[in-house]
């Protein structure tokens, strides 16, 4: 059963303590797969901030320490993937948090490799382990911070997409995502939301997209930056030219002479 959040903040709740879940599988053999994003930025975050996160409660293993001056609790859910929202909803409840104070870092498929996207709310899409934490909190009004892992290619099973082996080279671009993901959760605690997503918000297509338009303007302007040198300098030779036969015409009269 889901619980009830009187309201987004107010009295009664502690708003200077953040919880930020990770989502992922427990076990070595998940450790380094697409579906264990979540497990991945929390771990830099607890790298970063210090903190121990190998304490076994909420059917979670956790850590508390400080970010930016706030309390927060780092929290990575050992019920599979399936059960997650178990562990979001008892952490919440222990440390008495409005559903704002509640980060939510997981991947998902259905962003190009490497994308981050935070969000304050929605629901759970396809990722299941987000839809036990929907159903668990029973409110959809949290922050949420997807990483993009790319869906699955043609003919590929889409659980061997998530939870089998990632080559070599991915691995690096996966290791820079925690590591922006884990800077958005700070962000959210220390600038706020709104400002963390104009700041983190990143579609690797986008920027691509954006660099072949900025490219084709600079081959534009190049372009025409040329014609315009070349049209100056055919006036400044037809110029010269006229100027050449104006000083021709009085030496020929005094020759004449």
């Amino acid at each position: 059963m889901g619980i009830l959040f009187k309201k987004k903040s107010g009295s009664g709740y502690d708003e200077d303590t953040f919880v930020i879940v990770g989502l992922g599988n427990p076990g070595s053999e998940y450790e380094k797969t697409r579906h264990n994003m979540g497990f991945r930025a929390i771990d830099v975050l607890a790298a970063d901030a210090g903190i121990d996160i190998r304490r076994a409660k909420f059917h979670a293993l956790i850590g508390q320490g400080r970010i930016a001056g706030y309390k927060v609790i780092l929290v990575k859910p050992q019920t599979y993937m399936n059960r997650s929202g178990i562990a979001v909803r008892e952490a919440a409840m222990y440390y008495n948090v409005p559903s704002c104070n509640v980060i939510v870092i997981y991947d998902d498929i259905d962003l190009p490799l490497s994308a981050i996207r935070i969000r304050k709310s929605g629901g759970a899409g396809t990722h299941n382990g987000m839809k036990s934490v929907v159903q668990q909190l029973g409110v959809t009004d949290f922050p949420r911070i997807r990483i993009g892992v790319g869906g699955a290619s043609s003919g590929e099973d889409l659980v061997d997409r998530v939870i089998g082996k990632v080559p070599k080279d991915e691995q690096a671009a996966l290791d820079k995502a925690a590591e922006a993901a884990a800077r958005a959760a700070e962000d959210i605690i220390r600038t706020g939301i709104e400002k963390a997503m104009s700041t983190h918000n990143f579609n690797p297509e986008d920027e691509e997209k954006k660099a072949r338009k900025a490219a084709e303007k600079a081959a534009r302007k190049a372009e025409y930056e040329a014609k315009k040198a070349a049209e100056k300098a055919q006036r400044a030779a037809e110029k010269a030219q006229a100027s050449d036969a104006e000083n021709a015409e009085p030496a020929a009269a005094t020759e004449t002479e």
